[in-house]
This record gives structure tokens, sequence and C-alpha cells, in this order.
């Protein structure tokens, strides 16, 4: 087997027209046996969440997990994850920081106060795409599952269930692309899954503590992102965008 998977634009088309037709465990557990060095990337939202305990109910080795500690996290996304290493014990979890930080205080000495209000782009690229591309790069990720939805708007909407990341050479599956908020919020309430507390204080989509707000009646559930600006993605799923950064780096 070579190094990378190789997808034609071709294949690629036909597999979502065929992984349309499957439920999101078929979907996983086709996924497990067609992908060596699969993963699960994760911020423990309420998609990730149910990919996770779809996983530990399937009768196939479990999935490494990959966390992106940005160092900035609310303490309820620290005190979940606990909870979730509790409850699913066979999945081995990968917690990666920015790089030469354990801690807030040391980012910030590093690269001063505030960075996401100052340099917005250049912070996501050091608390959030470095790190992710470090992972792949140490860990040997070829695919990943993720947790995006097309409900949930923006850059999302038009989301297929497999696609290819060219800039980090990585296969992206995202089992439950087709589900929306409720769907996903009842499989939560069904089978008993660990949530973030901060979700029964109307959050929804839940990212750093300085950029996530709650959501109001009527609003998309990612609304309480970036409140006020155009933004809609982080930067782990646009990768593109921080060429210049990757460029520096390699």
């Amino acid at each position: 087997m070579t190094e990378d998977i190789v997808i034609t634009e071709f294949q690629l088309q036909h597999l979502n027209k065929m992984l349309a037709k499957l439920t999101p465990q078929e979907i996983l557990q086709w996924s497990l046996v067609s992908f060596p060095n699969l993963f699960q990337t994760t911020a423990f939202g309420l998609t990730g969440l149910c990919i996770l305990d779809m996983l530990d109910k399937l009768d196939l080795d479990p999935v490494d997990l990959v966390f992106i500690d940005t160092l900035y996290h609310f303490p309820q996304t620290h005190d979940l994850i606990a909870k979730v290493r509790a409850k699913y014990p066979k999945f081995k979890l990968h917690i990666y920081k920015p790089k030469d930080c354990d801690t807030a205080e040391e980012f910030q000495q590093k690269y001063g106060d505030e960075l996401w209000s100052k340099d917005e782009l250049k912070y996501d690229f050091l608390a959030k795409v470095e790190p992710l591309q470090r992972a792949y790069k140490e860990l040997k990720i070829k695919a990943v599952f993720t947790g995006r939805r097309r409900s949930q708007g923006g850059a999302r909407s038009q989301l297929p269930i497999i696609e290819i990341d060219t800039n980090l050479n990585v296969i992206k599956i995202s089992p439950l692309a087709s589900w929306d908020f409720k769907m996903v919020e009842s499989y939560i309430k069904e089978h008993n899954v660990p949530y973030n507390e901060l979700l029964d204080l109307g959050y929804k989509s839940i990212g750093d503590w300085h950029s996530t707000e709650p959501v109001a009646d009527g609003e998309d559930e990612r609304a309480g992102r970036w409140k006020g600006k155009a933004k809609t993605e982080c930067g782990i799923h646009q990768t593109s965008k921080y060429q210049q950064f990757l460029n520096e780096v390699k």
C-alpha cells in the first residue's frame, strides 16, 4: 500500500452518492474497514459525541481521538472530557496544544494578550491549525471522522459526506452530515451520552470562551460563534486560508 490514499474526483462523487443512502452507523462501519490510519477529530460537541457513542456500539476496534486544546476552552469543556474518558475508556485520546505552550499564560507571554482580537488569523493558526497539522504528521493520520453537519449553515451548508482536504492531505468523513440539531439532541438523550453543561444554558456550538456566546431563539446553531462577524469557521476545516503561515513552518 502506498503512503497516501488516492481517490479521484469521479470516485469521490460515486462514494458520496453511495454513502448518502446509508445510515450514520453504516457510514462509520464502511469507513472503518475502508481506510487505514483513521481517527476522529473532535471538540466534544454534540455531533462528535454521537459519533463516539455510535463507534462504541460497533463491534470493531476503536479509533483514536484527537482534541485540539487551544488553552482557551471553557472549564465545562474540560469537565466533559473527563466524563467522556470515564464512559468510553477504550478510545485513546491525543491532546494537542499550541507549540511549546502548556497554559494560556505561556501563550500570552509568547504572543501577547488577546491575540485573537489583534490578529485573528495568526491566533487561529497558532492555536488550532498548527497543532492539528502536527497531530496529522506525528500520528500519520490519513482519514478522520468530523462532526460537521449541513444544518449548521455557513460554509457547511453544502457539506459532502466524504471529501479530501488537499492542504493537509487527509480524507474527511462526516457521517452525520444530513442530521439536524434536533436529531443529534434526541440521540444524545436517548443513549444517555454525556454532553457539555453549557448546552443547557443556551449554547449550541461551543469553542473558545472568548468567541462563544449563547444562541437566541430562531438563530442558526453556530450563530454564537464569532458573534457579529462574517466568520463561520476557525480554520481547522479551512486550512487554505492559512497557507502563508503553513509555508513559514515547513
